[in-house]
C-alpha cells in the first residue's frame, strides 16, 4: 500500500444517496468498501467520452420490479449496448402484455404451485397463461409482419417493440437506439415462439417460415467494438450474458472499466464466480482497468449504485458513431 486509509465510523442519517454512498466508504470494510469502489468506477466510466458501455443482466432481474431501472439505464444513456438472455425478452414481453407477476415465498410448496399452474421465480409467482402464451403471441405476430425471409435477433426485438408498452426494456432500447442481444436466444419461449410460428408456417399450403440468423447480431457487435476507442462494461450476474461481453472484449485488448455484480462465487471455477482478474489472464481485461466487483444481490446493490450515477451524471450523451447503423 502506499498509503494507509483509515477506517472510520458511518453515522446514521444519510440525508442523500450521495451521502448514503460515502458511508460505505467509511466503513470501509467488507462488501460496503467495494460497492463505494464500484461507485467509482462507474463515474470514472461515465464520464469518459471516449468509452462504449455494455450492460449484461441477467433475465431473472426482470421478473423483479428491477426491470424499471433496468429500462432506465437505457433511457438515460447510460448503457450503448446491452446483452442478456432469453428469458429477458419472455419477463419483459409477458410484462408488458399485461402478465401480472407477484410477490410469493421461497419456501411454498413447488408442486402446490404446479397446481395451481403457477411458476415460481425465486420468491415472485407469475401464473401459466400470464407467462409463455403472451411471449408466443407477440412473436407470431411480429414474424407475421416481416417481408424477408432472414432477420437478426436484435432487428426483430425492434421489430416486437411496436407490440409492446412503454414499460418495455425493448420498446426503451429500440426508441433510445441501444441494441439487445442475446446470444442464447433459443432458450426460452422466445426462442420456442420462433419454432413454433415455422412449424405452423411449414403446415400451411403457402407458409413462409423465417430464418433467425444470429450471426448478423455477432457481425453487429464486432463492429460496435472494432469501432469504439474504449470499452466499459456494467456486468450484472453471469451465464452466457457475462461471458459474450468479456469474450468480444478481448479482441479491442480488453476492458478499461468494469464493474460486477454478482452472488456466484469463484472456487467452482465457473464464469459466473470468477473476478474481472481471472479475465485478465484471458485478455479480457486490461491489467491496468478501473475494476471491482460486488459480491451481493443485484436487486439491493443496483438501486443504490445507479440511483447515485444519474444523481451525479444525469443523462449521459451517447456517442452513436460506433453503431454500424443511423440513429
Amino acid at each position: 500500500m502506499s498509503h494507509e486509509e483509515r477506517v472510520t465510523d458511518a453515522e446514521l442519517g444519510a440525508a442523500s444517496i450521495k451521502d448514503l454512498i460515502e458511508s460505505y466508504n467509511l466503513i470501509g470494510g467488507f462488501m460496503a468498501r467495494n460497492l463505494y469502489d464500484a461507485s467509482r468506477v462507474l463515474a470514472s466510466m461515465y464520464s469518459d467520452p471516449d468509452v462504449t458501455v455494455i450492460l449484461s443482466f441477467t433475465a431473472n432481474l426482470v421478473s423483479t420490479g428491477l426491470r424499471g431501472i433496468l429500462r432506465g439505464l437505457i433511457e438515460r444513456g447510460l448503457a450503448d449496448v446491452v446483452i442478456t438472455t432469453a428469458g429477458t425478452v419472455d419477463h419483459d414481453v409477458a410484462k408488458s402484455l399485461g402478465g401480472v407477476y407477484f410477490k410469493g415465498s421461497f419456501d411454498t410448496d413447488d408442486s402446490e404451485l404446479l397446481s395451481k399452474g403457477i411458476h415460481r421465480i425465486g420468491n415472485v409467482f407469475v401464473r401459466r397463461e400470464h407467462y409463455g402464451p403472451l411471449v408466443e403471441k407477440a412473436v407470431h405476430s411480429t414474424l407475421s409482419r416481416i417481408n424477408k425471409d432472414e432477420v437478426g435477433v436484435r432487428e426483430l426485438l425492434w421489430l416486437m417493440a411496436d407490440e409492446l408498452d412503454d414499460s418495455s426494456i425493448i420498446k426503451a432500447s429500440k426508441r433510445s437506439c441501444v441494441p439487445i442481444y442475446i446470444p442464447g436466444f433459443v432458450d426460452g419461449a422466445f426462442g420456442t415462439a420462433i419454432l413454433t410460428y415455422n412449424e405452423i408456417q411449414r403446415a400451411k399450403s403457402g407458409g413462409r417460415r423465417i430464418n433467425v440468423n444470429v450471426l448478423k447480431d455477432e457481425e453487429e457487435i464486432m463492429n460496435i467494438v472494432y469501432s469504439s476507442k474504449k470499452l466499459g462494461a456494467v456486468i450484472i450476474g453471469g451465464g452466457i450474458s457475462k461471458h459474450h461481453v468479456i469474450w468480444w472484449s478481448q479482441f479491442k485488448g480488453g476492458l478499461d472499466y468494469v464493474v460486477y455484480l454478482t452472488t456466484a462465487t469463484e472456487w467452482d471455477g465457473s464464469l459466473s464466480g470468477a473476478r474481472p482478474k481471472e479475465a485478465i489472464s484471458w485478455g479480457k481485461v486490461k491489467p491496468e482497468a478501473k475494476s471491482t466487483f460486488v459480491l451481493a444481490d443485484a436487486t439491493i446493490t443496483v438501486p443504490i449504485l445507479f440511483n447515485y450515477i444519474t444523481s451525479e451524471v444525469g443523462f449521459r450523451k451517447r456517442n452513436t458513431g460506433v453503431y454500424p447503423w443511423n440513429c
